[in-house]
């Protein structure tokens, strides 16, 4: 895979910012489309298997006055809980992965399934732990416009590790810094990207929604529930990327407008040896 031209650091209007999400998605979108798919298949089998357990075998033993198969519904417990294991450990990939991409290939560097991994797994617990404290944030505050106020504060931490090499409290201070005084633009670009990316599920979800309808005819309502619970999980997983290319992007914006940046970026172009004719 040849390296990507790099991200032109230029100040990013609301427009601006829209506009190179959605080109940075398509240029690259067989990486991005595939990391997010692939990692989405532990989280859609789940999906789907929750579904055919609960509504098919469980809930058709109670429908038909049937005696229920403990046996079958704690392995069916134990089965989800193993699931819930996996996809949980997975938290680091399935946020991590596509920024780092995404990061990467602003810098203008390649970007290969290896250095995926690698990068992804050297900073797996900052990962998670920047997960579970935006989780746990929400859970012990009980008030939406608190956890709102702090997590747009936090919001390029992620991109601050990959691009910053920097630990998880170092992200989050230096994230902070960044958002300080621009919080508004910053939530507000934030809250647009998710709107489109809401959008763009709903128009993704109408396609399942039309097939589940189709599948219907020759296939059980049971199946057919089964297939729509895990094409959902996957179809999500195409539209969770520009999130993440949004939040990489904001925060070059956010040092662009900063520490002037894009400066830096032009003062080495017109360093670097020009190619003899």
């Amino acid at each position: 895979m040849s390296a990507p031209a790099p991200l032109r650091l230029r100040p990013l209007e609301v427009g601006d910012l829209l506009d190179e999400t959605f080109r940075m998605y398509r240029r690259h979108f067989v990486l991005f489309a595939g990391i997010s798919v692939i990692l989405s298949i532990p989280a859609a089998a789940l999906s789907g298997y929750t579904y055919y357990s609960i509504f098919g075998a469980f809930l058709q033993q109670v429908g038909t006055g049937q005696a229920l198969d403990l046996n079958s519904l704690r392995a069916t417990i134990g089965a989800i809980a193993v699931g819930s294991l996996i996809n949980l450990g997975l938290v680091p990939f399935l946020y991590g992965a596509v920024t780092y991409a995404a990061c990467e290939s602003a810098l203008g560097r390649e970007v290969t399934a290896g250095s995926v991994v690698r990068a992804v797994l050297r900073r797996y617990f900052q990962l998670f732990g920047y997960a579970l404290v935006i989780l746990l944030m929400g859970i012990v505050f009980c008030l939406i416009p608190l956890w709102i106020w702090i997590w747009v504060g936090w919001a390029v931490a992620m991109p601050i590790m990959f691009i910053e090499n920097a630990g998880l409290i170092a992200a989050l201070r230096r994230s902070w810094r960044l958002v300080e005084g621009r919080w508004w633009r910053t939530f507000l670009m934030i809250v647009l990207i998710f709107i489109l990316v809401y959008v763009a599920r709903l128009a993704l979800d109408a396609f399942v929604v039309l097939g589940q309808v189709v599948l219907q005819i020759v296939l059980s309502s049971v199946a057919t529930g089964w297939i729509f619970a895990a094409a959902t999980a996957v179809v999500d997983s195409l539209v969770t990327p520009l999130i993440q290319i949004a939040l990489v992007l904001i925060y070059f914006d956010l040092r662009v407008r900063r520490e002037g940046l894009d400066l830096f970026q032009q003062a080495q172009l017109v360093a670097a040896p020009q190619p003899s004719a």
